[in-house]
């Protein structure tokens, strides 16, 4: 394993297409206790500060134990930055550059749900804006209106799909969306009881950064937050693009980016790690629009990853807030988090090799804590 002090600053797809939209980043969780928030229009809290704290150094130990091929994971990669010196280093099959780039699954939102926050900023519609203003005839005309906010903290009521796509499909947003939206799937839970995560609210928070912008989804990625921040290996494929350039973290073969604005991009470990330092210190959003990525709503107790109005997931371990998103793709298992202000980031991605979900939620926990 290569451990590189730094600076701060197979695959195949499923044969569920459904696996990744429903659990996102259920496997890689790390929430021992998430918390997060909701539209201006439900019940919400004051915006939830980190637990500030002066950071001990990273246990490198106890990363190294953890990060050891084994029985939870064959190999990993790891970096750890923020306002002190940092360290990286991977194992097993993962490439030893620092700068390798794999797909980022549902780590994705946190780049959608910026997207979003910018044009509520800008005027463009609200929180309370009701997706069937901004997207006209795409959601069943019986359907009660569903926010946009909702749809950022997961608290839309939208369902299961009805349907799915065979293993070699390749699904347009709107042939995702149509399979929550068929006539013979269930309506919306009405009220709201619960947050819910469903990537199908992302995707239909994609078509919306579209139809306002005029602009596709990928170019509003590079022309908003890739360009401004210098993150040269941070995109969204175009569809057929199943290639991930050179160096790659893992090979994880040949995989569809059909999940687009929910989780299709591509990125690395340094840009990661800029990209939500960038994001926690104010840098990408205005200050009202900051602030939400810190409210928690009331519909997100309960929750086991629980979510705010800006997509952020809440975790706290050892008694240390972080926010941020996990994600899953391909082989990979990956997450990007941060405490405070970005005073201390980790980015990870694994090769499971256990398949018990709260194993691995302990395993990622632990070596995110070592980070901290």
């Amino acid at each position: 394993m290569t451990k590189t002090p730094h600076a701060a600053p197979a695959a195949t797809r499923p044969t569920r297409w459904t696996a990744l939209v429903l659990a996102g980043a259920a496997l890689a969780s790390v929430t021992a206790g998430a918390v997060l928030p909701a539209s201006a229009a439900e019940p919400q809290g004051a915006p939830v500060a980190g637990t500030a704290r002066v950071h001990r150094p990273v246990d490198t130990a106890a990363l190294t134990a953890l990060m050891k091929p084994g029985a939870m994971a064959s190999g990993a990669m790891v970096r750890v930055g923020g306002t002190g010196p940092g360290w990286t280093g991977a194992t097993g099959p993962l490439s030893q550059d620092p700068a390798a780039n794999f797909r980022i699954g549902s780590i994705t939102k946190l780049f959608t749900s910026t997207l979003v926050l910018q044009l509520v900023g800008e005027g463009r519609f609200t929180l309370d804006t009701p997706v069937q203003e901004l997207l006209p005839g795409t959601l069943p005309a019986h359907w009660k209106p569903i926010t946009v906010g909702r749809l950022l903290s997961h608290t839309s009521g939208i369902q299961e799909p009805c349907a799915g796509f065979g293993q070699d499909e390749a699904p347009t947003p709107e042939q995702v969306v149509s399979h929550w939206t068929d006539p013979k799937c269930a309506a919306p839970q009405y009220p709201v009881r619960a947050q819910q995560y469903n990537g199908v609210n992302y995707f239909l928070l994609g078509m919306v950064v579209e139809k306002v912008t005029g602009r596709s989804y990928a170019d509003e990625i590079q022309r908003r937050i890739a360009r401004p921040l210098g993150l040269r290996h941070t995109y969204s494929p175009k569809p057929g693009d199943r290639s991930v350039p050179g160096p790659v973290l893992a090979d994880g073969g040949e995989i569809e980016p059909w999940a687009w604005a929910e989780g299709g991009m591509l990125s690395n470990g340094p840009e990661l790690e800029r990209f939500m330092t960038s994001l926690l210190r104010g840098r990408l959003l205005k200050p009202a629009q900051q602030r939400q990525l810190f409210v928690m709503p009331a519909l997100s107790e309960g929750a086991v990853d629980r979510f705010s109005t800006g997509g952020l997931m809440r975790a706290e371990i050892d008694g240390t807030v972080v926010w941020g998103k996990t994600g899953s793709m391909g082989r990979s298992t990956s997450g990007v988090f941060a405490t405070e202000g970005g005073r201390r980031t980790v980015v990870y991605s694994l090769l499971p090799a256990s398949r018990d979900r709260e194993l691995m939620r302990g395993h990622i926990t632990a070596l995110v804590g070592a980070a901290l």
